[in-house]
C-alpha cells in the first residue's frame, strides 16, 4: 500500500539578528490560523496577539464568502479593534492569516491600512484550502514597499496537525531558530508531468474540499522514506507549487 502525504513548505533565506523583539500577529476566523500562530509563538518564545474586527465574520463557509464578496465589490474594508501591543517595540513580526479569494483575508488589509510597518521585517504564514501562499506574499510586498517581507510558510487546513514539525523545519532552514535538519538532495530538473506522476498527485490531492488544479510540471528527489514531488499546478489562471511525499 502506498501512502501519499501532502506537504506545503516554502523556505526563506536566513534572517540574522534572532535576538530582536518578535511578535506573532494573526487573524483567524475559525481557529485554524490561531492554532498555527500558537505553534510559532511556542517555538519562538515570542509575544502573540490576535487581530480582531469590530463586526466579526460569522456563519458557515458560504455565508462568510457571500459577505466577503459583497465587501470586495463595494471596496469596504473591515474596521479593527485596537491592538493592545505597541508595534513600535517589535523588529520582527510573524504575520498570520487565512487565504481568502487567493490572498490574505480582509482584516489583514485593514491592519495594513491602519499601522506603520516601515523598517520592520515581516515573516508571513498562512492557512488555506487550495493554495495562495505565493500570491499573498507578493501582495504584501506590493502593499508594504518600505518593509522587508520574507517568503513564508503555508499549510493546508487539512494538514494543520503537521504544522509543529513543518514550522520547526521552516524556522531552522530560515535561520530563525537554532537546530539541525536533514540535508536533502536537490530536486531533479523540472519536466512535464507523466501519467504516472499525475496519478500520484491526484491520489494525494483529489480528496481536498477545494479543487487544487492540474499538475503541469514536476521535479522529484529521493528522501529517506520515499520520493518527494514538487508539482507546478495550474488553477484559476494562476500557478502554485504543491509538494507531495510518496512513501511505501
Amino acid at each position: 500500500m502506498v501512502k501519499k502525504i501532502l506537504t506545503s513548505v516554502m523556505l526563506v533565506a536566513a534572517l540574522t539578528g534572532c535576538q530582536k523583539k518578535v511578535l506573532v500577529l494573526y487573524y483567524s476566523q475559525t481557529g485554524t490560523t490561531k492554532a498555527v500562530a500558537e505553534v510559532f509563538q511556542e517555538q519562538l518564545g515570542a509575544d502573540i496577539e490576535a487581530i480582531d474586527i469590530t463586526e466579526p465574520y460569522t456563519g458557515d463557509f458560504n455565508q462568510t464568502i457571500m459577505r466577503c464578496q459583497q465587501e470586495r465589490s463595494s471596496g469596504y474594508v473591515p474596521t479593527l479593534n485596537p491592538l493592545t501591543c505597541d508595534l513600535s517595540k517589535y523588529d520582527v513580526i510573524y504575520l498570520g492569516y487565512p487565504i481568502w479569494f487567493g490572498t490574505y483575508a480582509p482584516p489583514v488589509q485593514a491592519l495594513l491600512n491602519s499601522v506603520d510597518l516601515s523598517g520592520k521585517t515581516i515573516v508571513p504564514f498562512c492557512t488555506f484550502g487550495s493554495g495562495g501562499l505565493e500570491v499573498g506574499v507578493a501582495d504584501l510586498k506590493k502593499a508594504l514597499p518600505t518593509t522587508t517581507i520574507l517568503d513564508g510558510y503555508g499549510v493546508r487546513t487539512a494538514r494543520v496537525a503537521s504544522a509543529p514539525q513543518e514550522v520547526s523545519q521552516f524556522l531552522i532552514s530560515s535561520g530563525l531558530k537554532e537546530g539541525e535538519i536533514e540535508t536533502l538532495p536537490d530536486f531533479s530538473e523540472e519536466h512535464p508531468v507523466t501519467e504516472a506522476e499525475a496519478a500520484v498527485f491526484h491520489a494525494a490531492c483529489d480528496s481536498y474540499q477545494f479543487p487544487l488544479g492540474n499538475p503541469v510540471a514536476v521535479a522529484t528527489r529521493p528522501i529517506a522514506n520515499g520520493t518527494e514531488y514538487r508539482f507546478q499546478v495550474e488553477a484559476m489562471n494562476a500557478k502554485t507549487i504543491i509538494y507531495v511525499v510518496e512513501t511505501p
